[in-house]
């Protein structure tokens, strides 16, 4: 989860349900939220820390520009709104918030209570699914691979074929 929060590989939803379903709706939480706050914190510190210049290398300038205007016409409750609102990438956030005036526990208070109502949503959710989720899970990395290793059997099909005819 940090990770994500840094880099963003994957959404985060997708942690956080995997959380659920491992360890449990309470554990669940506290594991996923808790990595989110760190996640956030080394975000913002890094963006304050370093400034626009290394940002601009992480993130697209564009991506900077809209969380300039963002922050310029909503101020402080950006936060919590942006982390309400799931399709808002969450470390463009915490990046565009180190680059402002904001102050760190304004910043750290707003990303936990904003936080919060998805993290036990979809941990909730993680822990509900079990059963299903692992049969989606299995069926998903399946027809994953399967499209990774289709392509490559294709030609070796190809030449069987060609040689026996």
């Amino acid at each position: 989860m940090v990770l994500q929060s840094l880099i963003a590989p994957l959404p985060a939803f997708v942690l956080t349900l995997t959380n659920g379903l491992l360890f449990g709706p309470l554990w669940g939480v506290v594991l996923s939220w808790g990595s989110a706050m760190v996640g956030a914190a080394l975000c913002f510190g890094l963006s304050r820390l370093f400034g626009r210049r290394l940002m601009e290398k992480l993130v697209r300038p564009s991506a900077l520009t809209w969380t300039d205007a963002f922050f310029a016409n909503y101020g402080k409750r950006t936060i919590l709104v942006a982390r309400l609102l799931p399709w808002i990438s969450f470390d463009l956030v915490s990046y565009g918030a180190g680059l402002t005036m904001m102050g760190f526990w304004g910043f750290w208070s707003m990303t936990g209570l904003g936080q919060l109502p998805a993290t036990l949503f979809y941990s909730y959710l993680g822990h509900r699914a079990g059963r299903s989720l692992r049969a989606a899970f299995f069926i998903l990395t399946s027809l994953f691979a399967g499209t990774l290793i289709l392509p490559l059997l294709v030609p070796f099909f190809r030449r069987r074929f060609a040689a026996h005819h």
